[in-house]
């Protein structure tokens, strides 16, 4: 196929060509004038799956031939005669032994590092292992690397590397893929150094920005009938600028880096690299506006001597279009417009983005058009229903069971699945509602069994729930083979049902891929050891989202969603390059916690610069495609963002060519990108909808209430609304699902414990120490409040105010006591016909036999004011009482009213009762009341809140902030 050549053979294709296809219409054109069966003794070296079915599909549409043998890289040892080398130790292996061995380290020196970042660290020392295994760097050349600037970190950094000497060392039967492969490929080089192969070995499309792989492309290109074929080669980049590409600490993030390494270990001159193909790219013009564009920083001068001679910039940039959007959701909307313009049009066209999130916001636009684009990503396993799934399962392990997570699980659709699913949703959608009313915070088997009881749930279904979702919390450590066997017994039991039939757990793609998952880590748990919940739970999510599962729903056949990788073996008609920012792409790079650029550079190691390198060649390969997008977003959710560097470049070039056009040509490509977020803009705008009056409600007098509480009147005079929505609508706020220690509870506990205590003090004085008050309230924060540490500050706070509580106490039995507890009221207002109820805390009688009311108070106790006005609850008790409301005691005096404040500090604050005489009380509430018995009352939200800033249980239904306090209301009469 090839002439003899006494200099390697390196052909390339350029910037903006389809590859694959530009590889088989070379092969096709060059073995034209040999035998059919010239074309199957071809062996061709590919490094990507993806390139291979590029490859067979372009064959298969004709017309008819032979293939070529097609292989990859790494199955260059499948063959017979390399059959010796032992199979690569499976990676999860080799991370569940660093993270062994790293824990053990953690728990010797401590301070080295945070337990938490226990699997962070064992993934980036396996990434350091993996990546001197494959350039071939030894412990011993990073051991004897200059230090002496920076002792202190690479003392810590040695004790971990050092870990790295076992793994790299530990023989020939034992090797990682990366050290298996560069042993594949060193004694493949052996074997052709002794034997050369006559027929054509061709290796296309590697950039060679590995060790190992760029040590096998030098080996191919020496054969005799060896060549390579380099992806998005510049042929229009000047020698000058190829011989200053030689440092790779200045030139690593160039796009052409790679190239100028392979032909220096070559011995090659840039004009020695030839076209694969007499076909020229779709953009000449553009690849050399790129090209310019895109010199290495120390030489960017070459755009005022060569920018001059850029001709035809009208030619390079009319298939260009520039979108700069104000925001990502305007930019995907606007991506989105034109991918669906090309679904309508007949073209192939798909966007190119490294930014998932921008992924699914187009994906999200593209489905009000019934859309669904060819992801090549998929979707990350963890994310995944049984990926979910099997997290939520796990995570029963490491914590006490709460009632949202046994909510999330009862719910997810994976859950029950065995048969009997309505049932199981008609059940759990009561326990829901019996967990937000009754709770406890933390569910177990008898909490569950008493809700069993109360709904008549079947057994069988309640002993399916207590086996299976309590007492499954481990505090300590178990053998990773427990815990695998664990968790998967208990999914495929949840998943399956009370019904006893096999669950839909993993059934499907993303079953089929979560259960390979959970098979391999039972292969190789016997190397994980002990470990946590905590850990075994972190341990399954990275395992997890280092999986992708592709949707089986059929996709649109022309409009599709590439990542880089996939950019660089696949054409379209239309390449849109999205999300060009810094930070999105290129991609910040990675810190590396154990070398600096300089330590990796004198060691022989990758730059950090590299994948910044490899992303610039994709974006010079897939900016030089027929018809090309840039878009970004000026601004991030929260701030300016900044333009990627090559985007930046090329606008700045083509801003200061104005000889030739170049600010006109930009304008032009950024006003075809602002036609389509005009329309974005209008696709986005809604018609006005007129804002929601202040609602001020007035229903029939015979459907408004007859009876409040007294704690009720405060509302009814602050947010009527909130009586009318209670007692008319008779609508109740739902309960939380997930219950806190809040302000309800501590009052709830800090009452009773108050009750218990005075209670017991009646009978006997003697108790009414400090010792037996904190002993009693900690007795009831244990029985009542499941949270420890709200347990010990409520308790600190009741030690704090202890003292000062137990003399006013103290003070007050001087004068009377206590004699009666949650005493029950109701009065019958004449002749309105309307009940008062409620019920005091405590009431006491004075020596001189008058009454005195008590309400305790674990929030701040109203002012005099306050009660005068507004919070007129022990006013109402005090004119009651003298009523003879208070049941079991008679009509008495009242000579005392008094808030006792329980919260960090003791307070004590006195009713008014001679500003507020209990007869003017009474009189006052009847005309309150009256008025709201009226037909033409309405009741107002928000009417005289105490801030703004309170929030009701009902503003979301008065579509409170559609207004505010200051609109008029709007009266409303209901039927």
């Amino acid at each position: 196929m090839f002439e003899p050549s006494a200099a390697p053979r390196v052909f390339a294709v350029p910037p903006g060509a389809d590859f694959p296809k530009a590889l088989v219409n070379g092969l096709r054109v060059r073995s034209a004038d040999h035998p059919p069966e010239a074309l199957a003794r071809i062996q061709l070296v590919v490094n990507t799956r993806r390139m291979a079915r590029r490859v067979r599909e372009l064959f298969d549409q004709g017309p008819a031939c032979l293939l070529p043998r097609l292989s990859l890289l790494t199955d260059l040892g499948e063959s017979v005669d390399l059959a010796q080398i032992p199979p690569a130790i499976p990676p999860l292996r080799r991370r569940l032994e660093l993270t062994q061995l790293i824990s053990k380290l953690l728990e010797q020196q401590p301070d080295l590092a945070a337990r938490s970042s226990l699997f962070d660290l064992s993934d980036s020392l396996a990434a350091l292992i993996d990546e001197m295994q494959g350039e071939g760097v030894s412990p011993d050349a990073i051991r004897q690397l200059d230090v002496s600037d920076m002792s202190g970190h690479w003392a810590r950094a040695q004790a971990f590397i050092g870990i790295a000497d076992h793994f790299i060392d530990s023989g020939p039967d034992a090797l990682d893929a990366q050290a298996r492969q560069r042993r594949v490929v060193e004694n493949l080089i052996d074997r052709w150094q002794v034997s050369p192969p006559q027929h054509p070995v061709i290796l296309a499309g590697s950039t060679g920005s590995r060790g190992t792989t760029l040590m096998l492309m030098e080996a191919v290109a020496r054969l005799p009938q060896g060549a390579l074929i380099l992806p998005g080669y510049d042929f229009d980049q000047p020698d000058t600028v190829w011989r200053g590409l030689d440092e790779a600490l200045t030139s690593e993030d160039h796009p052409q880096y790679r190239f100028r390494k392979l032909m220096t270990r070559l011995e090659l001159q840039p004009g020695q690299i030839k076209h694969w193909t007499n076909g020229s790219a779709p953009s000449p013009a553009r690849n050399k506006l790129i090209s310019l564009a895109l010199r290495p920083a120390p030489i960017t001068d070459a755009w005022m001597s060569e920018g001059p001679q850029l001709t035809n910039l009208d030619d390079a940039t009319q298939d260009l279009t520039l979108v700069e959007a104000q925001s990502p959701r305007a930019e995907a909307l606007a991506i989105a417009l034109r991918l669906r313009e090309a679904a309508e049009t007949g073209q192939t066209a798909a966007l190119i983005t490294p930014d998932r999130m921008l992924t699914r916001q187009v994906s999200a636009a593209l489905d009000r058009w019934d859309i669904l684009p060819d992801d090549s990503a998929g979707l990350p396993l963890q994310l995944s229903p049984p990926g979910r799934f099997l997290r939520h399962v796990a995570g029963l392990f490491a914590r006490r069971l709460e009632g949202e997570a046994l909510l999330t699980l009862l719910k997810h659709p994976l859950c029950h699945g065995g048969g009997g699913r309505g049932a199981h949703l008609l059940h759990s959608r009561d326990l829901e509602l019996d967990l937000r009313r009754h709770g406890p915070p933390f569910p177990n088997s008898a909490s569950l069994t008493a809700f069993a009881i109360r709904k008549e749930v079947p057994e069988r279904w309640m002993l399916w729930l207590a086996t299976h979702f309590c007492n499954q919390h481990v505090t300590g450590e178990l053998p990773l083979s427990e815990w695998v066997s664990r968790l998967r017994s208990l999914a495929e039991a949840i998943s399956a049902g009370s019904e006893g039939e096999t669950g839909p757990l993993w059934e499907k793609n993303a079953g089929q891929k979560a259960l390979a998952v959970l098979t391999a880590m039972e292969n190789e748990a016997q190397h994980g050891g002990q470990m946590t919940a905590h850990d075994f739970t972190d341990l399954l999510g990275a395992l997890l989202a280092g999986e992708e599962v592709r949707d089986r729903d059929a996709p649109h056949p022309h409009i599709m969603i590439w990542g880089t990788l996939e950019a660089r073996v696949q054409g379209a008609d239309l390449l849109i390059l999205g999300g060009l920012n810094e930070g999105s792409w290129p991609e910040a790079a990675a810190p590396d916690p154990w070398l600096n650029r300089q330590m990796r550079d004198k060691a022989g190691l990758l730059l950090p610069e590299r994948r910044i390198g490899l992303s610039a060649h994709d974006f010079q390969q897939a900016v030089g495609a027929p018809e090309v997008w840039l878009t970004r977003a000026t601004r991030s959710d929260d701030a300016e963002t900044v333009a990627s560097r090559w985007l930046n470049r090329m606008t700045n070039l083509l801003q200061g060519l104005t000889g030739q056009g170049g600010p006109e040509a930009l304008s032009a490509m950024r006003s075809r990108g602002q036609k389509y977020l005009r329309w974005a803009e209008q696709l986005e705008t809604a018609p006005r909808i007129e804002p929601a009056p202040r609602p001020s409600p007035r229903p029939p007098v015979a459907a408004r209430p007859r009876r409040l509480s007294v704690t009720e009147i405060k509302r009814l005079i602050r947010d009527p609304y909130a009586i009318y929505a209670k007692h008319v609508l008779r609508l109740r706020p739902l309960d939380p699902l997930v219950q806190a220690p809040d302000a309800l509870l501590r009052g709830i506990v800090i009452h009773e414990i108050l009750e218990h205590f005075v209670k017991d003090s009646v009978l006997d004085s003697a108790l009414l120490t400090r010792e037996n008050f904190l002993k009693r309230a900690e007795t009831l924060l244990d029985r009542h409040v499941a949270w420890p540490t709200a347990r010990k500050l409520w308790l600190a706070r009741l030690e704090r105010i202890a003292d000062d509580f137990l003399r006013a106490e103290t003070s007050r039995r001087g004068d009377g006591g206590p004699v009666a507890f949650e005493a029950a009221m109701k009065l019958v207002l004449s002749p309105l016909d309307f009940t008062i109820a409620g019920r005091a805390d405590r009431i006491d009688v004075n020596s001189r036999g008058a009454l005195r009311i008590v309400d305790y108070k674990t929030g701040t106790p109203p002012t005099e004011s306050q009660q005068a006005k507004f919070d007129k609850q022990l006013l109402i008790e005090a004119a009651m009482a003298e009523q003879g409301a208070i049941e079991g005691i008679d009509p008495l005096p009242v000579a005392e009213a008094i808030f006792i404040g329980m919260g960090g500090t003791y307070k004590e604050v006195q009713a008014p009762l001679a500003k507020e005489p209990p007869d003017k009380v009474l009189a006052e509430l009847k005309e309150l009341i009256s008025a709201y018995l009226e037909p033409d009352q309405g009741f107002t939200s928000r009417r005289m809140l105490h801030k703004d800033s309170d929030i009701g249980d009902y503003d979301h239904l008065s579509r409170f902030g559609e207004w505010d306090r200051t609109d008029e209301t709007t009266p409303e009469d209901l039927i």
